[in-house]
């Protein structure tokens, strides 16, 4: 299998569904993806706010593996970067089998594994019928529903973290993987 790499980058200054691929993204130790409106020390996801706009962000970097788009392609979907909102396109990397606090160098930026992106209706209002490539049961079935079941529904649509030292990120960085010490938490929706 190749080394894990950063495949595409982007971000968006306003809070839209999808992100703008870009050559290069700048993250902010802290704060997340210079320019970006998920960028911030408190939440900024606009459904979160409403919830408590005093709520740490944990969500700060969007990380999507490029083998979600290869599936699918395959549904008949065609998604391209930034598509799904994601500022980090990765490749030959399980980011979803990693533990919480998993730490990923993107070639000199690090950053922090805390959850998995929980995929919502807007994924639909995107693309009719996407939600069920992003949702699946234990067995592999598709799902529509991130509420079906939700502690036996896998969520595919990426992961989230914050950063811990900044730095430009390109397309092409390898990706370096440190894992926690200890048998690791798996990830859960934040």
């Amino acid at each position: 299998m190749p080394p894990p790499r950063v495949v595409a980058v982007s971000r968006d200054e306003t809070h839209r569904f999808s992100k703008v691929p870009a050559e290069s993204i700048t993250l902010v130790a802290g704060l997340g993806v210079l320019g970006d409106a998920h960028a911030g020390t408190l939440v900024q996801h606009r459904s979160r706010v409403r919830r408590d706009p005093n709520q740490l962000n944990l969500r700060q970097v969007h990380l999507i593996h490029a083998e979600l788009f290869d599936d699918a392609r395959v549904l008949g979907y065609e998604l391209g970067p930034g598509d799904l909102g994601e500022n980090v396109l990765t490749a030959d990397l399980d980011l979803l089998g990693l533990p919480t606090e998993t730490l990923l160098d993107l070639g000199g930026p690090v950053v922090r594994l805390t959850g998995l992106r929980n995929p919502c209706v807007q994924i639909d209002r995107f693309r009719p019928g996407l939600l069920k490539v992003v949702l699946a049961r234990p067995d592999g079935t598709p799902t529509a529903s991130p509420r079906a079941e939700s502690a036996s529904v896998i969520r595919k649509a990426g992961v989230m973290a914050v950063v811990e030292r900044g730095g430009e990120v390109v397309p092409g960085q390898p990706i370096t993987v440190t894992l926690p010490e200890g048998p690791g938490t798996p990830l859960i929706p934040v």
